[in-house]
C-alpha cells in the first residue's frame, strides 16, 4: 500500500486498526553502470513488496543520504550528517503524532548507517506513549547476506549485488568479468577525488553481473526478511 496510492482520510482510517508504516531510505549516487537511483529504488522496492500482503503503508523512498565520497561522479548527490539526521528527526516526529507507533526505516544505502545512533537516542525520548522504530538494511541482512553468499563472497558498491533488471538503465552496457576489488580500509580512508582516480567506472569490486536467476534468489530473501521483521519485529505486537 504506497502512500501515494492513498488520501489522507484512507490512511486515517487505516490508522483506527493498525499503527505500522515503513520509511524507505536510500541515495543518489553512481553505482557504475547500474542506475544513480539504485539504493533508492531498492530500498522503496523491497519495502512494497515486503508489506503489500500485509497491508502496511508505505512512505515514498527519501531518494537522498550521506555520500560525501561519490560526489566527484557527476549525479552523485550528499546531505551533510548533520542534515541528514535532522531530515529523519522531523520525519519521525511527524509519524508519532499522528499516530504511528511502529515504524519501519528500511535502509538501501550504507552510507545512511550512521543515522541509527540518532533514531537510537529519539525512541529514548520521554513521549506518553511508546513509539517504536526499526533501522534495517535490507541488502546486508543476516538471511539475504546468507543468500547472496550461495553465489559470491565479493559483494561490493557496483557489483552483481546491485545488478537488478529494474536497476539497470538503456544504453548501458554492463562488462562480463569483474572489477578489482578496492579494499575497504582504503576505501573508507580516501578523498572523494581519490575514489573516483581508484574506481574509474564507479564499481567497488566483484563480478559486474549474474543471471536473473541468481539474482532473484538474493531479491525474494530480502522480501522475505523485510517482511518477517515488519510482522515479528516489534516488542508491541
Amino acid at each position: 500500500m504506497r502512500v501515494f496510492d492513498s488520501n489522507w482520510m484512507q490512511i486515517a482510517d487505516y490508522l483506527q486498526r493498525d499503527d505500522r508504516i515503513v520509511l524507505p531510505v536510500g541515495s543518489t549516487e553512481q553505482h557504475g553502470y547500474l542506475s544513480l537511483g539504485t539504493d533508492a529504488l531498492l530500498a522503496e522496492r523491497v519495502s512494497v513488496e515486503a508489506a503489500e500482503p500485509l497491508g502496511v503503508p508505505v512512505l515514498p523512498v527519501l531518494p537522498f543520504g550521506m555520500a560525501p565520497y561519490f560526489v566527484e561522479y557527476p549525479g552523485s548527490m550528499s546531505l551533510r550528517m548533520s542534515t541528514y539526521i535532522e531530515v529523519i528527526r522531523d520525519l519521525l516526529d511527524c509519524l508519532a503524532s499522528q499516530g504511528f507507533r511502529r515504524i519501519a526505516v528500511i535502509n538501501g544505502h550504507g552510507g545512511n548507517a550512521p543515522v541509527a545512533g540518532l533514531i537510537r537516542e529519539w525512541v529514548c525520548a520521554p513521549r506518553d506513549e511508546r513509539v517504536e522504530v526499526l533501522f534495517h538494511s535490507w541488502y546486508n541482512a543476516p538471511k539475504t547476506a546468507e543468500a547472496a553468499s550461495r553465489f559470491d563472497d565479493d559483494q561490493f558498491h557496483g557489483s552483481w549485488l546491485e545488478n537488478f533488471a529494474w536497476t539497470r538503465v538503456a544504453g548501458a552496457e554492463i562488462p562480463g568479468g569483474s572489477a578489482p576489488v578496492l579494499p575497504r580500509s582504503l576505501a573508507d580512508n580516501v578523498t572523494a577525488r581519490e575514489m573516483r582516480e581508484l574506481s574509474p567506472d564507479g564499481s567497488l569490486g566483484g563480478a559486474y553481473q549474474r543471471s536473473d536467476e541468481d539474482m532473484q534468489v538474493v531479491w525474494d530473501a530480502g522480501v522475505a526478511e523485510v517482511r518477517e521483521l515488519l510482522e515479528k519485529g516489534w516488542l508491541d505486537q
